[in-house]
């Protein structure tokens, strides 16, 4: 066993992969679990904004994990703090992503990185600064449609706006998207912001 990998055994680096190995792995079922209340509520853009950012999430559990290799047949303890995000509402559900999303990107991987760079895994260190700039870019896109939702602004704008139906990707331009998209016969929750499809 090479100087390096067992440094990396006796790591805080290697606990911190496994925790975020964990977090990803926890948001993605979660925003499985929001898509379908979004579904259930008739808002498939919503349902296919939490589905789209749920297969990014999978794909960053899939990178941690790889980094975990050195520990194959290993069984790592790490203690943690993951939120229960379970609500009645759509919007609770955007903000509390949009809150999480923060925290990886502001305090977590910023810390995680920093740790794996002085224990002197760079690849790590690097690894966790770029996903954590695609958390900040999670976060920012939960955020608009938030705020679009608080607005009741989801599915109308004050100024002519390009719609686009997500089922037939038909486009039109007006201050609301139709009840009905006029191609397919999707209902109004098909339809997004042309600058937020699929998604910006």
């Amino acid at each position: 066993m090479s100087d390096k990998t067992e440094a990396f055994l006796h790591s805080q680096t290697r606990e911190n992969l496994m925790r975020a190995f964990a977090g990803e792995s926890q948001a993605r079922n979660r925003y499985t679990i929001a898509a379908g209340v979004a579904n259930k509520a008739g808002l498939a853009v919503l349902q296919g904004v939490f589905l789209f950012t749920a297969g990014q999430e999978e794909v960053h559990a899939k990178q941690f994990y790889s980094a975990l290799e050195d520990c194959a047949g290993q069984t790592i303890k790490v203690d943690g703090t993951y939120p229960v995000d379970i609500y009645s509402g759509l919007l609770d559900y955007l903000r509390a992503a949009q809150h999480n999303e923060y925290q990886e990107w502001e305090h977590d991987y910023d810390h995680f990185a920093k740790t794996a760079m002085s224990e002197g895994f760079p690849l790590v260190g690097k690894l966790f600064e770029n996903i954590a700039r695609v958390e900040k870019t999670h976060g920012d896109r939960f955020g608009k449609f938030a705020d679009l939702m608080e607005k009741d602004q989801l599915f109308f704008s004050q100024v002519e706006t390009q719609w686009m139906c997500l089922h037939c990707g038909f486009v039109l331009e007006a201050t609301a998207a139709p009840a009905h998209c006029p191609v397919c016969r999707h209902p109004q929750g098909y339809f997004v912001r042309v600058e937020l499809a699929p998604w910006s």
